[in-house]
């Protein structure tokens, strides 16, 4: 299968139109003649044309892939299953209670290639225990110390990777 980008064919069809013969186009740029001729009399590109059959339309995709990138800037780069939760709430909100399919996080994945994925690390065990309520209400207690409080924010330092969220996080 040729590979190709939108682009591409369209400095193809801009190539044509320009008065190049189809047949050159489509070598300079490595359409296949028939896509490029498909192209030039109508045909829709293959993303385009099935973009009504899709569940979210492209902006409401759109919108879910910055989140993504959103949350992976945070340090907290969503699993499949709550970018697929994420998506099933859109959809709920416009009224369609059925689930997405099962390859539709591939699909959106292969629609989206800015959003990569990575396998998640392992843990240190003691830091996954060593952040119990307990130890982050005495840390925020530390915190309300008036010697604490007298340091300016531009002299603040995270001491850890990630931060501290606030809310629920997982470990999954």
């Amino acid at each position: 299968m040729a590979q190709y980008t939108e682009y591409e064919v369209n400095q193809a069809i801009q190539a044509v139109s320009d008065g190049q013969s189809l047949r050159k186009a489509a070598r300079e740029y490595g359409i296949p003649i028939t896509t490029l001729h498909n192209r030039l009399t109508g045909t829709q590109a293959r993303a385009a044309a099935f973009s009504d059959l899709q569940r979210l339309s492209p902006d409401q995709e759109a919108k879910l892939a910055e989140w993504v990138r959103i949350q992976h800037a945070l340090g907290v780069a969503p699993t499949h299953q709550q970018v697929r939760a994420f998506a099933e709430r859109i959809l709920c909100a416009m009224g369609d209670k059925e689930p997405i399919g099962k390859g539709w996080i591939h699909a959106f994945l292969k629609r989206n290639p800015s959003i990569k994925v990575q396998r998640s690390r392992l843990i240190d065990s003691r830091r996954v225990n060593g952040a119990s309520t307990e130890v982050i209400r005495d840390w925020f207690k530390l915190l309300a110390i008036p010697e604490v409080k007298g340091i300016k924010p531009s002299n603040r330092y995270n001491m850890d990777e990630t931060g501290i969220l606030e809310g629920q996080g997982s470990n999954g």
